[in-house]
């Protein structure tokens, strides 16, 4: 039984909401990897409102978490010990269309941003249709790829912290920069505004087909990966470090090194998240002594080891 230190029967100490809780529910489910333990508690907010209840009401000593499309995330094999939210209700999804703008709720999936653009010709944004996740999680590592990042394009975001406050911030809040950025852990994003401008459908289309088809080429696809495992160290490319220090055939257990592309890990059906996160640790030890250079972990990290 996976019980919390803290509480027993936590969910009977935790703020009658009118969205949803759910008790040990398998981050397997809800992550890329498709391993990972169970959240303690899995709680699904029906609106900012009763978000904003739930973290002005919650006992002091639980810990929360956030949880966005699980696309960068490496959830341990025991399990996530608090509150872990996931912002999937169709209140935090919405959309609206201005003049060289559109506002995305958080909880939109980043691939679900690809007909507004088609149907509103709006361009700029075709780039962020590919990365795997939700708009909101999008931020914390100034995601980005084709040579655009979210700091490129962000003009806002509305923001709740731990007391339930919202605020409207800016990139410069953010102090956005390659795969990182100034994220308190008590943030939560509840939309984001993002710069746009008119663009033929076709050349939008255009443009989606051509990263597509890029993506399907040279990464992994249709495959239970995390996306890029390590940050590019400054002027080098992380899958040439890999390959060069003898890691391109490396596997633990069910988790291996993409031949598509080093910088890739994937589960091949049944690997643990300990697989996964040795083969990481691995590669780093074997990238520093045939190189010196110490990879940084791009995924995030979170749970408790068995």
């Amino acid at each position: 039984m996976f019980t919390s230190p803290l509480l027993n029967n936590l969910i009977e100490f935790l703020p009658k909401v009118r969205g949803k809780y759910q008790k040990d529910e398998p981050m397997s489910k809800h992550t890329w990897f498709a391993v990972g333990g169970p959240a303690e508690i899995l709680y699904h907010p029906a609106d900012q409102e009763d978000l904003k209840y739930f973290l002005q009401n919650l006992p002091n000593n639980i810990p929360i978490y956030l949880l966005g499309g699980g696309s960068n995330l490496l959830v341990r094999d025991g399990g996530i010990l608090g509150v872990v939210i996931k912002l999937d209700n169709k209140n935090f999804k919405q959309i609206e269309v201005g003049d060289g703008w559109i506002k995305c709720g958080a909880g939109l999936p980043n691939i679900d941003l690809k007909k507004i653009l088609l149907k509103h010709e709006l361009g700029g944004l075709e780039f962020l249709c590919s990365i795997p996740g939700v708009i909101g999680g999008s931020i914390k590592t100034n995601a980005g790829c084709f040579g655009s990042e979210i700091k490129d394009v962000m003009l806002c975001a509305e923001v709740m912290n731990g007391l339930g406050e919202i605020s409207t911030l800016t990139p410069k809040d953010f102090n956005l920069s390659y795969r990182n950025s100034l994220f308190p852990d008590d943030w939560i994003i509840l939309s984001m505004t993002l710069k746009t401008y008119h663009e033929p459908k076709a050349k939008i289309q255009q443009k989606l087909e051509e990263q597509k088809n890029y993506r399907i080429a040279n990464q992994p696809y249709n495959e239970k990966t995390a996306g890029s495992t390590f940050k590019n160290p400054q002027g080098l490319k992380a899958w040439e470090l890999i390959q060069k220090s003898g890691c391109a055939e490396l596997q633990i257990g069910g988790a291996k090194v993409s031949e598509k592309h080093n910088n890739f890990l994937i589960n091949t059906g049944n690997a643990t998240a300990e697989d996964i996160e040795q083969l990481g640790e691995e590669i780093i030890a074997r990238v520093k002594e045939h190189t010196s250079i110490t990879l940084e972990w791009e995924i995030r990290r979170l749970g408790i080891r068995k």
